[in-house]
């Protein structure tokens, strides 16, 4: 007996302190308010098929209205904050609906999600594919009074685009960005870039191309009169 008494004895200001501690964090987690707050969080996607594109619009940002103690809501790293949606078993093009719950959003511990806006997400997949458009050359404005375009020529003439099925298939070309001609006479190069008109397709290889300009003095007998 009197050596648990002992025992017990050691350090016994420490333990009382430690003990004195551990009875007001606790109170102090019983009596913290419960809060709800409102928050903007990314929309991020688990997808492991390459194959399969979302050809829908997607919001950029979801609402989450969340509840929890006072302290956490406000430590939760806006950064770290994320809604989810598992696509990695969507192996076949389909419209698919996702509705937003606790599973699909990163929070921290002691904090639920009351609901999100909006509520949910409907996603059409397609197949990815690529295929080869022509490059159209655009100009500004015309050659200098007199003169006529008499040659133009595009290094590659023809790019590769990628996408969702229906968007590829609806871009017949890709335009380059609008080249000036009113000093150009005779021969003139150009490295110009070229804009896919569909925010869902893109190049397979960005970059610039090589556009040949001819410009030539029009002929007295295709002026017109005074």
């Amino acid at each position: 007996m009197i050596t648990i008494l002992r025992r017990l004895t050691v350090n016994f200001s420490w333990k009382l302190l430690s003990l004195a501690i551990a009875i007001v964090l606790w109170y102090a987690l019983i009596d913290e308010p419960e809060l709800t707050t409102t928050i903007s969080v990314p929309v991020q996607f688990n997808k492991t098929q390459t194959d399969i594109e979302i050809s829908s619009e997607v919001p950029h940002n979801v609402l989450l209205e969340v509840r929890g103690p006072a302290s956490r809501l406000a430590a939760i790293p806006a950064s770290a904050t994320a809604v989810v949606l598992d696509l990695s078993g969507q192996r076949q093009p389909a419209e698919k609906t996702f509705t937003i719950v606790q599973r699909d959003v990163k929070l921290p511990g002691g904090v639920i999600l009351v609901r999100a806006i909006p509520s949910q997400l409907r996603l059409k997949l397609e197949r990815r594919i690529g295929r080869e458009v022509p490059v159209q050359v655009r100009f500004s404005g015309p050659p200098p009074i007199g003169y006529r375009i008499a040659s133009v020529t595009a290094s590659p003439d023809r790019v590769l685009i990628t996408g969702p099925e229906s968007h590829a298939q609806r871009v017949q070309f890709v335009e380059t960005d609008p080249i000036e001609l009113s000093a150009v006479v005779g021969e003139a190069g150009f490295r110009v870039q070229v804009y896919v008109p569909d925010s869902q397709v893109s190049l397979d290889e960005p970059g610039p191309v090589s556009v040949r300009v001819g410009v030539e003095k029009i002929p007295d007998r295709l002026l017109p009169r005074k």
